[in-house]
């Protein structure tokens, strides 16, 4: 059980750095976003590649804090049943959604973003908008990282949801238990 503790742990921890360093690419979101409106209607000159830049900054962000999101259960979530139930149950569910949604639908995204992700990288493709930002494959890495933050996650939520079960949450800190419903709120 002690091991299972570990996992749990260790993948919040690792979800939580990365989300605490990606997601400071709002604050450049933001700046960037304000340099290209300001240049455009301010000074009438436009850089492509900065455009480029903001939005290929907004999505590395998302992917990479989405496992972040998950590990603090900030996702979008259908409470009516799940907030008012039991630590036993919300255990159960989550090891349902996990092993039969989660699970299958990151095999997708992996299987399917493979060879997008490969075909990317032979082609060291760049921005599909003349003038536009080189690297664009980079970009594109970021799927497989989603997917892979993603399904840590989910093992981690199996581990906890085993602790519950076995009436063994005790072992994990208070940052890495269920939260009960009153934290949401």
């Amino acid at each position: 059980m002690r091991a299972l503790a570990f996992t749990v742990r260790a993948i919040g921890d690792l979800n939580r750095l990365i989300g605490n360093i990606f997601s400071w690419l709002a604050v450049a979101v933001v700046g960037l976003c304000f340099t290209v409106v300001v240049m455009r209607y301010g000074f009438g000159r436009t850089f492509l590649w900065m455009q480029d830049l903001y939005v290929w900054l907004s999505g590395a962000m998302f992917t990479a804090v989405a496992a972040f999101a998950m590990f603090r259960n900030d996702h979008v979530r259908v409470d009516i049943f799940y907030r008012p139930a039991s630590l036993r149950w919300k255990a159960i569910a989550d090891i349902i959604g996990v092993v039969f949604f989660l699970f299958p639908f990151m095999y997708v995204v992996i299987a399917w973003g493979i060879p997008y992700v490969q075909r990317s990288w032979r082609l060291y493709e760049a921005s599909p908008n003349p003038g536009g930002m080189p690297g664009y494959f980079i970009l594109k890495s970021f799927i497989l990282a989603f997917a892979v933050l993603i399904v840590l996650q989910g093992i981690a939520w199996l581990c906890r949801s085993v602790l519950v079960l076995a009436d063994k949450q005790d072992l994990l800190p208070e940052l890495y238990r269920y939260p009960s419903a009153e934290d949401k709120e």
